[in-house]
């Protein structure tokens, strides 16, 4: 989108108007009026939060590419909000949630792992010419990002010699069908007592820990007083920049010492700045920094996130599908074998939906995404996504590896 044709330029103007729509939501979604009712009963009012913003990107109010909200939001308030978040987390009650959200976890991976080639063996019996070449090549890329993130889709395109154009659609492709991924996931969060009944899955370890959370609230909450709030303010801050000092010394020192180490994400900033601020937020949760959680911690680390999650929608352009609809039709084969495969191993051992969402949301979206599907169960359950998607970084050049392996042999 040229810059010429944005009807709003100014980041400050934009992030005037994603605040304004935010509280709209959340007015309406907690209005008594019964046609808001009506309508929220079935539409989450977090998947408007996401989608609204995207809608404004796609008609050309916004440019959620060249605004720099989104780089403002994940490097200051994504780290802040889990820093926030995890303060309340009871963190022996997350290792006590069990192996399933393990296997969710691996299941998904699996699923992108052989997801692509179905894809394009499936789409390509139709279209051979037009899904013959290097295309697998550029492929290979969107594995390593949905599997593991930005640094692992970087490593594919240097090990399979991506060509820029063909890089240029698969990020394309990778951004919308992920996003829309994560949309259905955001309405299966809203939904999830339902289908957890259906499966007769074990939800009482994540009951637990909500519950502990909760019990925690309501016997400690206090109405929060002027200085409780700048506490809160400077806890989330300060270990924010604490995170992006230690950053700035481990990711360099890293590739510089162990260049090797890049295919696991080690050289990235971005990897470490979210580690160390979810690693000290949990180390505070055994503290009397805890205490800030009666005062709404969780609750301003909440709104921080659905900031973040306003400017990830914004990255959004719902129009353009038509520029490459048949590639977009093999990312959403590709997606579609990724839920599929999710679907039936959570029916064989009965794993609650969240443990299905996360674990494919921590592939798919990574550490920035991954802690808004787990809050939209519970805020409590946040770090459980990023835990998940720091592994996921860990993973992501080999299964993305072993993906173009096999997309290498069963190309037209």
């Amino acid at each position: 989108m040229q810059e010429s044709s944005v009807l709003i330029t100014n980041d400050a103007v934009v992030l005037g108007l994603m605040a304004v729509i935010l509280g709209a939501v959340f007015y309406t979604s907690h209005s008594d009026n019964r046609y808001c009712k009506a309508f929220y009963k079935f539409v989450p009012a977090l998947l408007l939060c996401y989608f609204i913003p995207s809608l404004f990107n796609s008609f050309g109010i916004i440019d959620g590419e060249g605004s720099s909200l989104y780089k403002m939001a994940s490097r200051y308030l994504l780290p802040a909000s889990l820093v926030l978040l995890t303060l309340s987390v009871d963190f022996k009650a997350i290792l006590g949630l069990g192996p399933k959200a393990l296997i969710m976890f691996l299941t998904g991976t699996l699923g992108i792992i052989i997801g692509g080639p179905i894809a394009l063996v499936s789409v390509g019996y139709f279209f051979p010419q037009e899904l013959g070449g290097d295309v697998w090549r550029g492929m290979t890329t969107i594995a390593g990002s949905w599997i593991g993130g930005g640094a692992n889709q970087a490593a594919m395109k240097e090990v399979f010699g991506v060509e820029g154009s063909i890089f240029s659609v698969m990020i394309t492709v990778d951004v919308l069908v992920a996003n829309v991924w994560m949309a259905v996931l955001l309405f299966i969060a809203s939904r999830a007592e339902f289908f957890d009944r259906k499966n007769g899955a074990d939800t009482s370890g994540i009951v637990n820990l909500r519950r502990k959370i909760e019990q925690y609230e309501a016997d400690n909450a206090r109405i929060p007083k002027l200085n409780d709030l700048m506490l809160i303010i400077a806890v989330a801050f300060g270990v924010t920049g604490l995170s992006h000092a230690l950053a700035d010394i481990i990711a360099p020192w890293i590739e510089q010492v162990a260049p090797q180490l890049a295919m696991y994400s080690l050289t990235s900033s971005f990897f470490w700045l979210v580690v160390i601020a979810t690693t000290v937020g949990l180390f505070m949760s055994t503290t009397k920094v805890r205490k800030l959680e009666a005062v709404g911690a969780s609750k301003v680390g909440s709104a921080f996130l659905y900031i973040l999650v306003a400017t990830i929608g914004m990255h959004m352009d719902v129009t353009a599908i038509l520029d490459y609809p048949l590639m977009f039709l093999v990312g959403i084969v590709w997606m579609l074998v990724h839920a599929g495969l999710l679907l039936l191993v959570a029916k064989l051992i009965k794993a609650p939906m969240f443990y299905m969402a996360v674990g494919s949301q921590a592939n798919v979206g990574g550490a920035a995404s991954a802690p808004v599907v787990a809050a939209a169960f519970h805020p409590s359950l946040a770090p459980v996504g990023v835990l998940l998607a720091v592994l996921g970084y860990g993973l992501g050049t080999y299964g993305a590896y072993i993906c173009g392996l096999i997309l290498q042999q069963v190309a037209p």
